[in-house]
């Protein structure tokens, strides 16, 4: 039974088609072919990542499946900080990823330091299969190559881990600077200001617990009286706490992205709300 794959479907992220556009530039397109059809009817039957390998096993003609494996050039601890920390500049950067998505002009933080996040050539990626076949790539490894496809869409992170990277990492390594950074704004409170926010603080834990049950009902609801409709005015949060303290372009590429975030998880609890 075939199934429809990601590199067969229209709109496909930008990182997918990079991908699908290093497997079309490759000459011996029959060899592709093959392994585009095994992948379409289900003979990828698992891929995993250790390090910065893949590892997949691909049902053949055999009884037993084949093992084929995939890896690219690692970046450097270097090359890798270098560009961590030029992420980590930028706020949006940090959203995207977080959120799933790439962001399209990342590629730039890794060609400013003279490194390609894609390969330029399919002969860049190392591959080896268990079956007799010795063209490279075989009909099983190009299998993996559109699974890879779908893979990506489902995580962007793993092409940063086939260079070396995890999403673990990457996400950790990010956390640190922003702490970094953080620590001289902490340091530079005056002790008359840091006062001020402590009895603040406590005076406001005084009132909550005081006032600890003012928003529980504890009565049933009858349920004709409950309405459910979309909010009258449409304001986030974002909207109520005003402009974000960044550079201008990085605020306004952030407030967009968050934008969209609210209408659709507003969107979303509305759905679920109706549903019940």
């Amino acid at each position: 039974m075939e199934t429809m794959t990601n590199f067969e479907v229209e709109n496909r992220e930008w990182w997918v088609e990079r991908w699908l556009e290093l497997l079309n530039s490759y000459r011996f397109k029959k060899r592709l072919e093959r392994g585009r059809n095994y992948a379409r009817e289900g003979n990828v039957l698992s891929i995993d990542f250790t390090d910065s390998k893949a590892e997949a096993t691909v049902q053949g003609s055999e009884t037993k499946p084949y093992r084929v494996s995939l890896s690219l050039e690692s970046f450097s601890d270097e090359d890798w900080d270098y560009a961590i920390a030029k992420i980590a500049k930028k706020a949006i950067f940090s959203a995207q990823l977080l959120a799933g998505e790439m962001p399209e002009t990342i590629e730039a933080v890794f060609t400013a330091s003279g490194l390609s996040l894609f390969p330029f050539a399919l002969t860049e990626v190392r591959s080896r299969c268990s079956c007799p076949d010795k063209a490279n790539p075989c009909k099983h490894i190009a299998a993996v190559y559109y699974q890879l496809g779908d893979r990506f869409s489902e995580d962007p992170f793993i092409i940063f881990q086939l260079r070396g990277r995890t999403k673990n990492q990457i996400i950790e390594r990010l956390r640190q600077i922003r702490s970094q950074k953080a620590a001289p704004i902490e340091a530079s409170i005056q002790p008359e200001s840091a006062n001020l926010v402590d009895s603040f603080v406590s005076s406001e834990t005084i009132a909550t617990s005081e006032n600890r049950g003012f928003w529980q009902y504890n009565e049933p609801l009858e349920s004709s009286l409950v309405a459910i409709v979309p909010p009258m005015e449409q304001k986030t949060v974002l909207d109520i706490l005003g402009k974000i303290p960044l550079p201008p372009a990085d605020a306004d590429a952030v407030q967009q992205y968050l934008a969209q975030i609210y209408q659709t998880a507003g969107q979303q609890a509305l759905m679920l709300a109706l549903n019940r």
